[in-house]
C-alpha cells in the first residue's frame, strides 16, 4: 500500500518499505505538498550519510540509540530525544543501537516521492 497525498487515515503495519543504503530502510506516512512525515529504520551500525536540504526538519527517536551530527556538531541521542535541523545544513547518523527515526519534513521531500 502506498499513502496518497492529504490521505487522512494511515495505517503503517500497511505500507511498504523502501531499502534507501545498506541497513537502511524508510516508508512515508503521510505528505501535502507542505508537510511530511516519514519512518527511517536502522540497523545496528548502518550510518545515514552527510548530506543537506533546503528542508527543515524535525526528527524524533522511537526507537535505538544515534550519534547525531548536525552542522558539525556530534550528540548521542536515544529513544525519546528529538533534533532539529535548519535548512542547508549538512547532517548526518551512525546506528549505536538499531532503532527507528521519525522524520518530519516540510515543505514535503518531493524527491522521496520520485
Amino acid at each position: 500500500m502506498n499513502v496518497e497525498k492529504g490521505q487522512e487515515f494511515i495505517e503503517a503495519g500497511k505500507l511498504e518499505w523502501k531499502e534507501v543504503a545498506p541497513g537502511v530502510r524508510r516508508k512515508i506516512t503521510a505528505y501535502d505538498e507542505s508537510l511530511m512525515t516519514v519512518y527511517v529504520e536502522f540497523q545496528k551500525g548502518a550510518i545515514g550519510y552527510l548530506h543537506q536540504h533546503p528542508h527543515r526538519q524535525i526528527t524524533f527517536i522511537e526507537l535505538g540509540k544515534f550519534e547525531v551530527q548536525i552542522g558539525g556538531k556530534k550528540q548521542v541521542l536515544q529513544k525519546g530525544d528529538s533534533y532539529y535541523i535548519p535548512p542547508g545544513v549538512e547532517h548526518g547518523v551512525t546506528t549505536l543501537e538499531a532503532g527507528r527515526l521519525v522524520d518530519i519534513f516540510t515543505p514535503a521531500r518531493q524527491d522521496f516521492l520520485e
